[in-house]
């Protein structure tokens, strides 16, 4: 288990973290520890207790709208999801009918062609 050394509001913790983790641990704590400097310079000191809760909360809350935003995303992915989906099938049957439509063509030429052929052939033995 690594460990690492991190400040917050000017004080330092000892922290444990899991081998290879230190580098986020370290930046997870800077982040921390600016929001706490950003909330002491708007509301002054107020004590640091109550500084690192509404520092918490504020985390907390920024965690719960991005929660919020992912799930949004996610339904909208979801219906992306649906439409192409159906538009897939759609396209699907477009091209059932139109190979369908191909082939009656095709044997409407030949039909015509043949029959084209016998007449052409009458002819000739007149």
């Amino acid at each position: 288990m690594a460990h690492v050394q991190v400040t917050i509001a000017g004080r330092s913790y000892r922290m444990a973290c899991g081998d290879g983790e230190e580098a986020h641990l370290s930046a997870l704590a800077s982040s921390f520890d600016a929001k706490i400097g950003e909330m002491r310079s708007s509301f002054g000191e107020i004590g640091d207790m109550r500084l690192h809760v509404m520092a918490a909360l504020m985390v907390a809350d920024e965690l719960a709208e991005t929660r919020r935003r992912i799930e949004a995303l996610e339904g909208e992915i979801t219906a992306v999801k649906a439409v192409m989906a159906a538009n897939a099938e759609r396209a699907d049957k477009a091209e059932r009918v139109l190979a369908d439509t191909l082939v009656q063509a095709a044997e409407r030429v030949e039909r015509l062609t043949k029959g084209l052929g016998i007449l052409g052939r009458a002819g000739e033995d007149e």
